[in-house]
């Protein structure tokens, strides 16, 4: 039974999931839109609001638990730096999902998710 699980595994074990996770993450903030699997796309949005709500608060405890996170150290810097007045008006809902074509070689469905 897999009832209240609500992880999603992305068929790997779970320091591959971790890492897979982190390494989207960083390049969303990085480059602002990328496309992968819709599956892929829906579990980072939470890990995304996540780094840009702390962000928004700014602290240095803050800081070093996105430092723990996100793979670069330049990029949470930029990011703490411009999330005030990009997001500061904002509760949430940082990302968009938007679906496009599916795969060629295997028809996963696939998305551009990108910071709003």
């Amino acid at each position: 039974m897999r009832h209240r699980c609500r992880v999603p595994q992305l068929g790997k074990p779970a320091d591959q999931r971790k890492a897979l996770m982190r390494a989207l993450t960083t390049e969303l903030i990085r480059h602002g839109r990328i496309t992968t699997t819709k599956v892929r796309a829906k579990a980072i949005r939470g890990e995304v609001e996540k780094m840009i709500t702390l962000a928004k608060d700014g602290s240095l405890s803050a800081r070093r638990q996105a430092l723990g996170y996100i793979y670069d150290k330049q990029l949470v810097h930029a990011l703490f730096e411009g999330a005030q007045e990009r997001y500061g008006d904002r509760n949430g809902g940082y990302t968009r999902v938007l679906r496009t074509v599916p795969r060629r070689g295997d028809n996963a469905e696939m998305a551009i998710i990108e910071l709003v």
